[in-house]
């Protein structure tokens, strides 16, 4: 049994490759050995999250997921605890694995009720499994608004129940309770709707049975992004080793926008790095970071640099990005430059025409710049992230970092990767501005798009992960790493 980390670096299988990986283990298996063996990871995890719990309440669904459960009621009976189940479906239509795990429950001496206990110690939702395809209704319903409001921890078994295993999209109760008392013990395969959309919240902390089996030569929908190499620099090295950054943006009243970004490239080792301001009556000069250099943005030779354009670029970025799309010899395109480029049919034929000239380039949306992107709403970016970031790197041939909860990050021929560090504190004004610096940082370094961006986003997280509770996370901190003081 494995807890899932920001440094787990691991395959995510959608459910039709879980069901093949099942169908091919189950077949080489006693029958009901996976129940057996899913039942006892289920009460093994259980007694470990609440070593003192008495009652523990397991609601068990109509099919598979609620034999998981029934088989975990029996194990926890043996050890000493005293589960109650109660069951939303008919014991006679139960699949058979399930049966067998519902005789074995009752034969232990199980207590089955037909509603909830009064107080339990501990909650187990085995309700529906990855085969569910609508929301819970009637008394699943009843019961999943309990135990996700109930003080007591609640287990979910493979996946809460609500949750669509591919996309992270949530059918269930209301997440506003705090997630800290959640948990989920996804079986034989991770999931990637676990690490995505609405999954982080309503999984809380998730831990990763395999039952001893393995995944064969399935192909994984996606993976977890895991911790990028540390960087060494070798002592014979200097400046110019570690490549040029150009920020363009910061249009009248949004010069912030870019600052942030050129700090934040600058922090993440960039050798140089210089701000071309969209405004024309601009300060030339950061007091606080006199280390950058301003440029006008025509005076820049971007075929030499790692250009970081859109940041606080508003309408003015507009004049500026056909020559950006043209030259600049690496690109992370941000936020109003990818409005402009939604809007102009013609600088999306410049965006793609890049990579045919074998230039690396980056689009850093969020959901909203990514529908305007794709020509829908966004609903339908998160409705199905993994599927929205490949269809914006097939279609411009670039690498998109969709940013959000689970950010996604997908490229042309690679596997996409889900981010499962970061937290809600990111959740504040100039957070991607910071982002969109540290990935032009990457390529400046030569990296290529996909690495870039897969590290740039693992370091971004990572940094307000470990950002002290009662230090406040501001962008301008962030790009530094370092904490207000």
């Amino acid at each position: 049994m494995q807890r899932i980390t920001a440094e787990t670096d691991a395959p995510l299988f959608d459910i039709a490759a879980t069901r093949r990986i099942e169908h091919v283990a189950a077949a080489a298996l006693p029958p009901h050995t996976l129940m057996q063996r899913a039942g006892r990871a289920v009460a093994r995890l259980a007694m470990a999250l609440a070593t003192d719990a008495r009652t523990v309440w397991i609601a068990c669904g109509p099919g598979n997921n609620g034999g998981d459960g029934f088989e975990a009621a029996a194990q926890l009976q043996r050890h000493g605890f005293h589960p109650v189940v109660t069951h939303a479906g008919d014991t006679e239509r139960l699949p058979a694995d399930a049966r067998a795990s519902f005789e074995r429950a009752r034969a232990e001496g199980v207590t089955f009720a037909d509603s909830p206990p009064t107080v339990c110690d501990l909650a187990i939702d085995a309700l529906l499994g990855i085969g569910a395809r609508r929301p819970p209704g009637g008394a699943m319903a009843e019961w999943l608004a309990r135990m996700h409001t109930s003080a007591a921890p609640l287990l979910s078994v493979d996946l809460p129940s609500g949750l669509n295993a591919d996309t992270g999209t949530w059918g269930g109760p209301s997440l506003a309770a705090p997630t800290d008392r959640r948990f989920c013990l996804t079986l034989l395969t991770r999931k990637p709707g676990l690490f995505t959309a609405q999954g982080r919240d309503a999984a809380g902390e998730v831990w990763f049975d395999d039952l001893g089996c393995t995944a064969g030569d399935e192909a994984p929908a996606a993976r977890l992004n895991e911790r990028p190499e540390d960087r060494s620099r070798a002592h014979a090295s200097h400046k110019g080793s570690y490549g040029d950054v150009a920020v363009v943006g910061g249009a009248p009243g949004m010069a912030g926008a870019a600052l942030l970004a050129a700090s934040a490239a600058l922090h993440a080792g960039a050798g140089r790095v210089y701000v071309a301001p969209l405004d024309e009556t601009a300060v030339m000069l950061d007091m606080r970071h006199p280390e950058l250099m301003f440029r006008r943005p025509d005076a820049l030779e971007m075929a030499q640099l790692s250009v970081v354009c859109g940041c606080g670029g508003d309408d003015a970025v507009r004049a500026v990005l056909p020559r950006v799309l043209s030259t600049a010899g690496a690109l992370v395109l941000d936020a109003d430059a990818l409005n402009a480029i939604a809007r102009d049919a013609s600088l999306q034929t410049l965006l793609r025409q890049r990579a045919a000239r074998g230039r690396r380039t980056v689009l850093t949306p969020h959901p909203l710049e990514a529908a305007r992107l794709l020509g829908v709403d966004t609903t339908q970016v998160q409705a199905d992230r993994l599927q929205a970031a490949a269809a914006l790197a097939d279609r411009f041939a670039c690498t998109v970092v969709l940013k959000g909860s689970g950010t996604v990050i997908a490229s042309p021929g690679e596997t996409p990767r889900i981010n499962f560090g970061s937290n809600a504190r990111l959740a504040t004004a100039g957070t991607g501005d910071v982002l969109a610096g540290m990935v032009g940082a990457g390529l400046a370094a030569g990296s290529t798009a996909h690495a870039a961006a897969r590290a740039a986003v693992w370091r971004h997280g990572d940094r307000a992960d470990r950002w002290p509770a009662d230090q406040a996370l501001t962008a301008g901190a962030l790009a530094r790493g370092t904490p207000v003081r």
